[in-house]
C-alpha cells in the first residue's frame, strides 16, 4: 500500500470559506484541527457570523440553507450558505459546514468540518472527520471514527503520525471522490483529487491525483 507524507492541512485543503480559515491557519495536522473544534465553534455560536440566522441556540444557518421535514440538526451546529439537509439527515453536533453542501437521505454527521460544497447525499456516515472543497461520498460509504480495541488513532504515512484522538475518521482533500460502499478505516486520508473504486476498505494515506482500486493498487490518474 502506498505512503506518503501527504497529511498537512496545507497539502490537503484550501480554505477559502471567512469563518474557517483562522481554525485552519491555526493548525497543522488534520486531528489537531479536530481537537480545538469544539472550542472554536463554541466561539462562533457566541459572537455570530454575518449573515447568519439563529435559527435555534446553538445553530446558525447561513442564507439559503434549507432543512427538510424529517431531519434533525442537534447543536452545536454551524451550516453555511445555501446547504441543505434532505429527509431523514441526522447532524449530531460539532458541525460546521462551509456553502452550499449537501447532507442527504439518512446520512448521519458529527463532530466534523465541511469546506465549500461536499456532498455526503445517500445513507453516509461521517464522524470525527474534514471533508474538503468539493469532496464526494458515494452512497453508503463512511468514515469509520473508533478502532475495535478502542484506542488511540495513529495515522499511518511514509512515518506513523500518533493523533492521540481516540475517535478519528476521514481525512478527504479537496476534491476527493469515494465511491459507493467504501469504508475509510479510520485515520484515513485521501489526497487532492484522489478517486476510489466503490466497495473499498481503506487504512493510510494516499497521495493526490491517483485512483485508488482497492487497498494495494494506486495508479496515477491521467
Amino acid at each position: 500500500m502506498p505512503v506518503t507524507d501527504g497529511v498537512l492541512l496545507k497539502e490537503l485543503f484550501d480554505c477559502q470559506t471567512p469563518y474557517l480559515r483562522a481554525l485552519f491557519d491555526a493548525h497543522t495536522y488534520p486531528w489537531e484541527l479536530l481537537t480545538a473544534l469544539d472550542g472554536y465553534l463554541a466561539a462562533l455560536l457566541s459572537d455570530g457570523i454575518e449573515g447568519f440566522t439563529r435559527l435555534a441556540s446553538g445553530i446558525l444557518v447561513g442564507r439559503g440553507a434549507r432543512i427538510a421535514e424529517g431531519a434533525t440538526v442537534l447543536p452545536p451546529t454551524v451550516l453555511g450558505e445555501g446547504c441543505e439537509v434532505r429527509p431523514g439527515a441526522y447532524v449530531r453536533g460539532g458541525v460546521i459546514t462551509g456553502r452550499g453542501c449537501v447532507i442527504g437521505n439518512s446520512s448521519e454527521l458529527k463532530h466534523s468540518v465541511l469546506l465549500d460544497g461536499v456532498q455526503i447525499p445517500h445513507y453516509n456516515y461521517v464522524g470525527d472527520s474534514i471533508l474538503g472543497n468539493r469532496a464526494h461520498m458515494g452512497a453508503g460509504a463512511v468514515c469509520s471514527n473508533l478502532k475495535a480495541d478502542g484506542g488511540a488513532v495513529t495515522v499511518h504515512g511514509a512515518k506513523d503520525y500518533p493523533t492521540g484522538r481516540r475517535k478519528l475518521g476521514g481525512i478527504l482533500a479537496d476534491g476527493a471522490d469515494v465511491g459507493c460502499g467504501c469504508v475509510l478505516n479510520p485515520g484515513t486520508v485521501l489526497g487532492r483529487r484522489t478517486s476510489v473504486y466503490p466497495l473499498t476498505a481503506l487504512r493510510g494515506v494516499y497521495p493526490a491525483d491517483c485512483i485508488v482500486k482497492d487497498a494495494s493498487t494506486v495508479v496515477p490518474r491521467r
